[in-house]
């Protein structure tokens, strides 16, 4: 694998993202934050400061995962529909390096959204005289997008074999099992029925622990895990978004064109 293709598909990845508009995310992001800055305080008293640092972060997850999964449903889906990839293949750029370099340059783009987006965030904190505990959000953003990572594998995998629209429901289901996938588990307890048992801890151990990742009501309240704990979700965030490029790849390298 040579790792100057893998950067400039990268390049040319990010480029591309960059003109399907995008970065309109970050205006609507702007006021969505403008308006609940002026309607919370209104309808909240008391508590608005609370429920704008909640809204805030949870605003950014929402936005970031939106774009990571239609984006990264189409990443190689569009290059397949579009027969662009045919001018690809004969060229030394491999089907693993193509892969590799779409989802580092979305992994970028969302990384850019993601400061850009909590640089609004805590301004619009600062000018309204709240409180946030600075370091433990900027590491939930970090955890975010370590997420999204993930979140933009799982799109590249089922964008591979089957279409953008599948893809796509395929990943939300994905990323919501994902942050419920220990309820599941103990609601396979409380059923009492080995079936559903032995199915919800089987979900459980093959969808991606999503909220290992997800560090927003932590943040808010300045209680992050320690730093061991904090280690060990970042390695399990990278090794599941390696093992499901892996397999994009192996299941990319089958397909014929």
């Amino acid at each position: 694998m040579n790792l100057i293709r893998v950067f400039t598909i990268a390049n040319n990845g990010f480029k591309e993202v960059i003109r399907d508009r995008i970065l309109y995310f970050l205006g609507f992001f702007s006021l969505l934050l403008i308006l609940a800055q002026r309607i919370i305080p209104e309808i909240a008293a008391g508590t608005h400061e609370k429920i704008l640092l909640d809204f805030g972060i949870g605003a950014i997850a929402i936005l970031s995962v939106v774009v990571a999964i239609f984006v990264g449903t189409a990443l190689i889906n569009k290059e397949i529909e579009k027969r662009t990839l045919l001018m690809l293949i004969p060229k030394p750029i491999s089907r693993a390096e193509l892969i590799l370099g779409k989802h580092l340059g979305l992994t970028i783009v969302l990384a850019i959204m993601i400061t850009i987006m909590m640089a609004i965030y805590l301004a619009m904190l600062s000018f309204s005289g709240i409180n946030y505990p600075t370091g433990a959000l900027v590491i939930a953003a970090i955890y975010l997008l370590l997420e999204l990572a993930l979140i933009v594998a799982v799109a590249i995998l089922f964008g591979v074999f089957t279409s953008s629209i599948l893809a796509t429901l395929l990943s939300f289901g994905v990323y919501l099992m994902g942050h419920f996938s220990e309820d599941l588990v103990e609601l396979g307890k409380l059923s009492k029925n080995a079936s559903i048992e032995s199915l919800t801890t089987s979900l459980y151990l093959v969808l991606p622990n999503l909220s290992r990742l997800d560090l927003k009501n932590e943040a808010v309240y300045g209680l992050l895990p320690n730093s061991t704990e904090l280690l060990y979700h970042a390695l399990y965030g990278l090794l599941y978004t390696a093992l499901l490029l892996i397999i994009s790849m192996i299941i990319f390298a089958q397909k014929e064109f």
